[in-house]
């Protein structure tokens, strides 16, 4: 339907202001608002986040920040405690501080002239996590949110572990932190003062790596800021969006099974970005979309969002295997609510002929993976670049027990959360299983379409894993990520299971070998009772006018694997450039690059490396910053190693040169 909004002819941008919190700190914002609103005051929407609203997201923050000042809302983004313009330190992910300065800076916002005294909080990633830990807070002035690739539970389903095991994106997440922390205000905006709060940085904000490592179970540190703890916290609106290619697109479905305030979920093919941004494409008009949600619950308005079905998903058709995707086929489809009427769980039993579906021979099977068995997963969350997508399974297969249907006699439709039940024994008392399930083409290409880890000493709690006895039988269901797929007619539906799944997920610290008792064994998928409706698509993406840069080197990824020909050492190298750039309507200069190198030989679980180097840069006329960041994470059967350094250099000064060597015992991982 068509929704009118209120258009103001002009926009104001307030490119730098400080919010003063209760104990003296001021938090930076830069606010986009109608022309007027300090007479006719507007609704606000919070962003609230800490990557540096000045620089490393300015490009992104003008392309939809000034198009909803237009629809008649205040767009107020600010830096963290301690990032950015910001005052104060950083020492983790969603501290109680970080909390509490966000209920203070909504009451803040709330309490301003240009404000009506409504605020909404948006964010993809971070700001779309905090944006549900401050609704479970219910400061008073939040009146709705809407989250993007985001998670209602920080141990199971965040970049840190997946089903128990240690995610390689875990060394991965806390290197780019690790850069981010070193960066420094900016002296246009603060004074004399940048100095002081840099080195303040640089000194106190510590190694987060060494934070998350200390926590292999879900204890106390990560159940802060779970919101799943508790649904009921939640009493305003909620709007939540991910996409397949992403890591968090779980967390969508038990927010609208759970939340008893009104609830939306959306998702797309899409990897972790903006939907209006989204990679594979289609990308929506999502900003159109969002702006229907904020006119619902902060303006009264009657969108008819509210009496929509609460889930969209696009249903994607078959794509042949490659890492990078611009665009999938297929279709949105509408589901009423969460758990669906529309779909069956559908059992397919696995016999020891490499049977799925049908009746057969349930002898024991062994297995014992290479190490190189995930060389072709891509990353487990993918940032849309290439190479971070998985590529051809068969590779992979090769490593793996298989167990795969006849040619399907006709479509099926799968959309929710496949899950794998497994009996079976070891002969280690630390293990782990990998479950792929694949979508086969009649010319043998084998598409990952979902995907599960568990980390077997987690089989009855993540909070008290407890190890295995070799020998014993036992009984696991290993849940995979929620997907919507076609499996065309003539094609096959495959289930790989390995031991280990680098670098996906970091190994077992001995070689294990698994026996899948597999006459008690069977998979489960949750197939579509008859061919979804396709639904009416969301318009072309649209956003406000883009940033003006003075490119120098354009972003680029790239991503490479090889193998030693005398060892079979495994080698992947990732390269994320985010490129160099001048803001010209500020005169300032950034420029960001990283490297990952990840190296395990086939046999020895002890060898798995990784290592990643960030170097930022950023300058104004005389004034120059440089810092280098390098992290590297191993271990040996009992515990885990990291090394660390961070140099940073004011012009070619070097200012600090700071190590770090840690060791971290394994627990049950």
């Amino acid at each position: 339907m068509k929704i009118d909004h209120p258009l103001p002819q002009t926009i104001q941008e307030i490119e730098h202001l400080e919010i003063p919190m209760p104990d003296g700190t001021r938090l930076a914002a830069r606010i986009w608002m109608p022309e007027g609103s300090e007479d006719l005051p507007v609704p606000a929407i919070l962003e609230f986040i800490p990557y540096r609203k000045n620089d490393k997201t300015l490009e992104r923050d003008h392309a939809r920040a000034p198009w909803m000042a237009a629809q008649g809302y205040a767009y107020v983004r600010v830096d963290l405690r301690g990032t950015g313009e910001s005052e104060g330190l950083m020492t983790d992910e969603y501290t109680d501080i970080e909390l509490q300065d966000g209920c203070d800076v909504i009451a803040w916002i709330a309490g301003q002239d240009w404000c009506d005294g409504g605020v909404g909080i948006v964010g993809i990633s971070w700001g779309g996590f905090n944006g549900l830990q401050l609704a479970a807070l219910r400061p008073p002035a939040l009146k709705a949110v809407v989250t993007i690739c985001s998670t209602d539970d920080r141990y199971a389903d965040d970049i840190h572990y997946m089903g128990g095991t240690l995610l390689g994106d875990h060394l991965s997440w806390a290197s780019v932190m690790f850069g981010i922390n070193t960066l420094p205000p900016d002296p246009a905006h603060v004074g004399d003062r940048w100095r002081t709060m840099w080195e303040e940085r640089l000194d106190g904000s510590g190694l987060w790596l060494k934070n998350w490592m200390q926590h292999q179970r879900r204890d106390a540190f990560w159940k802060h800021g779970s919101v799943c703890e508790n649904f009921s916290d939640i009493e305003v609106p909620v709007y939540a969006v991910s996409g397949w290619a992403d890591g968090y697109c779980r967390a969508v479905f038990r927010l609208v099974e759970n939340l008893e305030a009104p609830v939306k979920g959306l998702v797309g093919p899409w990897s972790h970005r903006y939907p209006h941004l989204g990679e594979p494409g289609p990308a929506i008009d999502w900003l159109t979309e969002e702006t229907r949600w904020w006119d619902q619950w902060l303006k009264g308005q009657d969108t008819g969002i509210a009496d929509e079905p609460k889930l969209r998903v696009f249903l994607q058709d078959h794509a042949k295997p490659q890492t990078h995707y611009e665009e999938r086929s297929g279709h949105w489809i509408d589901l009423a609510s969460w758990p669906s009427a529309q779909i069956t769980r559908t059992s397919f039993a696995l016999s020891s002929d490499g049977g799925l579906g049908r009746a057969g021979p349930g002898e024991p099977l062994k297995l014992c993976s290479p190490l190189w068995v995930g060389r072709h997963g891509g990353k487990w969350c993918s940032y849309g670049h290439p190479g971070d997508q998985p590529g051809d399974q068969r590779r992979e297969d090769a490593g793996s027990l298989t167990f795969e249907t006849a040619p399907l006699e006709d479509d099926r439709h799968m959309v929710g959360d496949p899950t794998f039940s497994m009996t079976f024994q070891v002969d280690r008392p630390v293990a782990q299983v990998a479950a792929r399930l694949m979508d086969v083409a009649p010319d043998g290409a084998a598409t990952r379409v979902s995907y599960g880890l568990l980390n077997l000493t987690h089989r009855d709690s993540h909070e008290h894993p407890e190890t295995l006895e070799p020998g014993q039988t036992y009984t696991v269901t290993v849940p995979m990520k929620h997907v919507a797929q076609t499996f065309r007619a003539g094609h096959r539906i495959r289930l790989g299971l390995s031991t280990s799944y680098f670098p996906i997920a970091w190994p077992a610290p001995e070689p294990v070998t698994l026996t899948v008792l597999t006459g008690e064994c069977r998979l489960d998928l949750p197939l579509c009772n008859a061919a979804p409706v396709p639904v009416e698509s969301f318009g072309p993406a649209r956003a406000a006018e883009p940033l003006e840069l003075e490119v120098e080197r354009a972003s680029s990824a790239s991503w490479s694997i090889s193998e030693d020909a005398d060892t079979g050492r495994l080698l992947i190298e990732v390269v994320d450039d985010e490129g160099a750039a001048t803001i010209r309507r500020q005169g300032f200069f950034h420029a960001a690059k990283a490297a990952e190198r990840y190296t395990i030989l086939p046999d020895d679980p002890t060898s798995a490396e990784g290592e990643v180097t960030w170097t930022h840069e950023m300058r104004r006329d005389e004034w120059m910053v440089r810092t280098v960041t390098w992290t590297k994470l191993t271990a040996d059967k009992s515990e885990y190693r990291i090394e660390a350094r961070l140099q940073a250099f004011l012009d070619d000064t070097c200012v600090r040169d700071l190590d770090w060597d840690v060791r971290v015992p394994r627990d049950h991982n």
